[in-house]
């Protein structure tokens, strides 16, 4: 009677090298289906073939060995969907940081001639309705599509597009106070959403076009037209969603405003 495939015919079927498959064996997650006490040979059924090849996808996907383990011997299809489905969340979270640095690297290694177009401008005192809250700065988009759910719901006819205020701890200690709004003429409080005033204010503003993945490029450059310019930043950034992915699905269409409130040096 065959005693099965032996290590090597078994990686041959699986394209799972030898070392893998030992190293397999040790952590439990796939063991032979007999070892020869003598020789120490390993062997494996046929049936073990689509264990290995499910196991083979899940590493490709750079599933941990220890969650592998857990989809593999689970045997409700909801918990091998969930933990499979969590993963993938994170691949996609992954993903997303790294098309958005390769972005940023393209614009930064390939600059476009030109200076940037800034707008100096006075922005008077204006009334929003708005929400806020102290977040972290890898939550703020998630925070975003909730804070604009409601803002829609309570300012069905906003005066302009949304806007928000950003401190400065948002971004040099990660957490922070933002603020999202629409202008209004006169909105009442619902929920979450409050009547702010903001103040008057003078602006140094330009547009960055496209998705944000490279928005950090053209806050540098903003920045370093105002340090030119002998101006001080003087308050919270702000940026003004003219059009935006609620808009228009197409990132390239996207449009946002970035202004820091500036004062001149003496």
């Amino acid at each position: 009677m065959s005693r099965g495939l032996t290590i090597g015919e078994f990686a041959r079927a699986t394209h799972l090298s030898v070392r893998t498959l030992r190293r397999y064996h040790q952590s439990g997650l796939l063991e032979p289906a007999t070892v020869d006490e003598s020789t120490g040979y390993r062997y494996y059924r046929t049936e073990q073939i689509p264990l290995a090849q499910v196991i083979h996808r899940l590493r490709e996907l750079d599933v941990p060995l220890v969650e592998v383990g857990k989809i593999v011997t689970s045997d409700d299809p909801d918990t091998r969907s969930e933990l499979i489905a969590t993963h993938l969340e994170r691949l996609q979270d992954s993903l997303a940081r790294t098309r958005a640095a390769v972005t940023s690297l393209q614009r930064l290694l390939r600059p476009e001639p030109g200076e940037l177009e800034v707008e100096l401008r006075s922005e008077p005192a204006r009334l929003v309705a708005g929400i806020t809250d102290v977040v972290a700065v890898g939550d703020v988009l998630q925070w975003y599509e909730g804070v604009m759910a409601e803002l829609d719901v309570a300012v069905p006819e906003p005066l302009g597009p949304a806007g928000g205020h950003y401190d400065d701890e948002l971004f040099a200690d990660g957490r922070g106070t933002a603020l999202v709004y629409y202008p209004v003429a006169e909105a009442e409080a619902r929920g979450r959403v409050r009547l702010f005033q903001l103040p008057a204010v003078e602006l140094a503003a330009t547009v960055h076009p496209g998705s944000h993945d490279d928005i950090d490029v053209t806050y540098g450059e903003l920045a370093t037209w105002v340090h030119d310019h002998t101006l001080a930043v003087a308050g919270p950034v702000q940026e003004t969603y003219t059009i935006g992915p609620r808009d228009n699905p197409d990132p390239d269409s996207w449009r946002t405003e970035i202004a820091w409130p500036v004062f001149r040096l003496a």
